[in-house]
């Protein structure tokens, strides 16, 4: 097979057992758009191992963020009186600059893969109800977004390197 056909292949029939698990035995746990994200920035990145590093690292880091974030969200009261999606914004303005700044640590350079983790923790809160209140995000479950999307994101990147090892497999020289 071409390089082209042997990803495209590997990408696809994996992407098929991803749906599977998301939507059958890991559904809750396991999802599909979190880890395909993942997977995404495992290429984007590279793909090599030290990709599979950053992006789960900084991925969880993101998630992390998030994480931290929405617990500080939790504390703004409605009637505030800057209102709450000024202050919303300005906690969500300041997290992201932490999230960037970290940047200079070496382990937490690739500012893409915190980001999605970030935004994917927050598609998950703002998307699922009852998710973004202070008993979900400090409950240890798997409810607990700093728990669900890092599991993601590592199963979607670990996908993404297989596929990769699939692909070199498949393809004829």
């Amino acid at each position: 097979m071409n390089k082209l056909t042997a990803l495209s292949v590997s990408i696809g029939v994996l992407a098929g057992l991803a749906t599977f698990l998301a939507v059958g035995p890991l559904s809750g746990v396991f999802f599909i758009w979190a880890a395909t994200i993942a997977w995404a920035a495992y290429f984007l990145l590279g793909g090599t191992k030290e990709a599979l590093v950053n992006t789960i690292v900084c991925g969880i880091f993101g998630v992390f963020m998030a994480w931290i974030t929405a617990l500080l969200l939790t504390e703004i009261a409605p009637d505030t009186m800057l209102g709450f999606p000024f202050m919303a914004a300005i906690t969500v303005a300041i997290a992201v600059i932490v999230l960037c700044l970290a940047a200079s640590c070496p382990m937490l350079a690739a500012i893409p893969a915190s980001v999605l983790g970030y935004s994917s923790t927050f598609a998950y809160l703002l998307q699922t109800p009852d998710k973004l209140t202070q008993d979900v995000l400090l409950n240890i479950s798997l409810n607990n977004p700093l728990l669900v999307i890092s599991i993601s994101i590592v199963v979607g990147t670990y996908f993404g390197q297989l596929s990769g090892q699939l692909a070199a497999k498949w393809t004829k020289e």
